[in-house]
């Protein structure tokens, strides 16, 4: 595997290559709800998936991009909904895949973490 400069976002479709499992929704369909227990995060393979708070949109997100990543940070139950805006298929990582990808791409918890503080900085302009 390559490793990405630190500047670099890592492409998140790495996780979502050949023999990866992956779970397809409906528009519509509820793939997970806030307060669910949270064991994994996931891939936009493809489709849209929106990420609610009660009636609130908080976020749209594209084929490769990530969700439900605190599951595998903090173990906590899910903070918001994540809903499938078209007809979606996301891949499930589990802990121990999340670890390997931290294991052979150094910049890889890092791109998690930009998730992270882009998501939190969105949130602190909306709060303020």
């Amino acid at each position: 595997m390559a490793v990405a400069a630190p500047d670099t976002p890592v492409d998140f479709a790495i996780l979502t290559g050949a023999g990866a499992p992956s779970r397809n929704y409906k528009a519509g369909d509820v793939i997970f709800r806030e307060g669910d227990p949270a064991e994994e995060l996931f891939v936009v393979k493809s489709g849209t998936v929106e990420i609610r708070l009660g009636n609130r949109l908080l976020d749209t997100l594209p084929e490769r991009s990530i969700f439900g990543e605190m599951a595998l940070i903090d173990h906590g139950p899910r903070s918001a909904t994540a809903v499938a805006a078209t007809d979606t298929t996301v891949v499930p990582v589990s802990e121990k895949q999340f670890l390997l990808m931290v294991s052979r791409t150094p910049y890889f918890a890092l791109n998690v973490m930009r998730v992270l503080v882009q998501r939190l900085r969105t949130s602190n302009t909306i709060i303020y």
